[in-house]
């Protein structure tokens, strides 16, 4: 029996949703009962040329003639962004079609409003290929993990940034340098906010937190800070000290009260996640019964993408065939405190002073009033008359570490403060 899909958006990700779907027809069918069909495909330009082969009259610039088609019962959306894509997806699930997106910043962003119309018209959102491209993160953490209290995700779920910070630590490139080339391989977009700003690590950890912790989780909630002024400098002294540089996402349940951030840290050089390079993924994930996981794999590209896509149509489909496609899931949404992070953690600070005697012993003194001890310290002239200091802390609480940036720089031989960042620890 044909089951007949409509795709909306045919760029990278909806390209290889294609090949995939004709690649794989007779195997789904054969998993589910279903052969697949892309009846129709919406672009905005008809006359573009494709990587992939199409049949005439299977693409259209009008989307109502996919969203109005009675014979399509499931929608793939790929196309990305907000709008158009939610008023197609709410469109689409108001006329009882079952959807699978790929579109993190919209179930980021409009995820209660979209699975609440869903269960009210009794149909299905999946979403796997929003968050970790080909790896599964949203099906373990919604199906397999529900008998665990999941206390911790630490990941590196941003493939861009991952990308420039392996290219600087490999070749020494400095920021710009790094991001350059990461556009040139098509790893980064021409506007790369999003990526080195933190964003979408941001809204991908949004899904993740909400699905893991069983609450409602907003964008505003997590606290981002993105690697634009992580410097070659810093990526070497990282190295110097047996550390390498990630853009690291974390979020925590403390009985009832979350930390959900962003940012740069120094990795140890034996923690797994310094071993994650390139445009590689990986993400922690800590539940009281389970224990420690690890998923890894590609974030991102046409068919790792492509793969979680039509991997979500194949367990719609199966769900169709048994009869419970679209069954209500209530899902119990806890109420959850939303606190910042005060977890202890080791620090790397780099300062400039002036370089003379006497300077660093004030220095020293003035981390033991502030009841910080050292474990590390760099100390290298840089200029005449100017030396660069780094001192990786002892753990102490994150909001003494504003204290001591404070104190820093009322000394009157700082000549600034350059970076702060935290050192994740290899355990919890």
């Amino acid at each position: 029996m044909n089951v007949a899909l409509g795709l909306l958006g045919c760029g990278t990700v909806g390209e290889g949703v294609v090949a995939l779907t004709v690649r794989r027809a007779d195997k789904i069918k054969d998993l589910t009962g279903f052969y697949p069909v892309i009846e129709q495909i919406l672009v905005r330009d008809l006359h573009k040329t494709r990587n992939v082969s199409l049949k005439p009259g299977q693409l259209t610039a009008n989307a109502s003639e996919i969203l109005e088609n009675p014979n399509i019962s499931i929608i793939v959306e790929t196309m990305g962004g907000i709008e158009p894509a939610r008023s197609y997806i709410l469109e689409a699930l108001r006329r009882k079609k079952h959807v699978v997106t790929a579109n993190k910043d919209l179930i980021a962003l409009h995820g209660p409003e979209i699975l609440q119309v869903a269960e009210e018209s009794g149909v299905e959102v999946l979403f796997e290929a929003a968050v970790g491209g080909a790896i599964p993160l949203v099906g373990p953490l919604k199906e397999n993990l529900t008998a665990n209290e999941v206390t911790d995700l630490k990941g590196i779920i941003n493939g861009t940034t991952n990308f420039i910070l392996t290219k600087m630590t490999e070749s020494g490139a400095d920021f710009d340098e790094a991001l350059a080339e990461a556009q040139a391989l098509g790893f980064a977009e021409a506007d790369p906010t999003s990526d080195v700003d933190g964003l979408d690590a941001a809204r991908k950890l949004v899904i993740l937190a909400s699905i893991a912790f069983h609450t409602k989780v907003e964008l505003g909630d997590v606290q981002v800070e993105g690697i634009r002024r992580v410097t070659a400098r810093d990526v070497q002294y990282a190295k110097e000290i047996g550390c390498v540089l990630k853009l690291i996402a974390t979020g925590s349940d403390r009985a009832g009260k979350l930390s959900l951030r962003v940012r740069p840290a120094l990795i140890p050089g034996n923690h797994p996640l310094a071993h994650v390079s390139g445009s590689y993924n990986a993400l922690f994930v800590r539940g009281d019964a389970a224990g420690d996981l690890m998923f890894f794999g590609r974030g991102a590209g046409s068919m790792p993408t492509a793969s979680a896509v039509l991997g979500d149509v194949i367990a719609l489909l199966r769900n169709i065939g048994l009869g419970v496609a679209g069954s209500p899931a209530s899902r119990i949404l806890l109420e959850k405190q939303v606190v910042p992070d005060d977890l202890p953690y080791r620090h790397y600070v780099r300062f400039s002073v002036d370089d003379m005697p006497g300077v660093f012993a004030r220095i020293a003194n003035m981390f033991g009033d502030a009841q910080v001890s050292m474990e590390t310290v760099l100390q290298k002239r840089v200029s005449h008359g100017e030396a660069e200091i780094v001192i990786v802390t002892h753990e102490i609480p994150s909001n003494r570490i504003d204290g001591l940036r404070d104190a820093l720089l009322r000394m009157t031989n700082v000549r600034a403060i350059h970076c702060v960042m935290p050192v994740e620890p290899l355990s919890d």
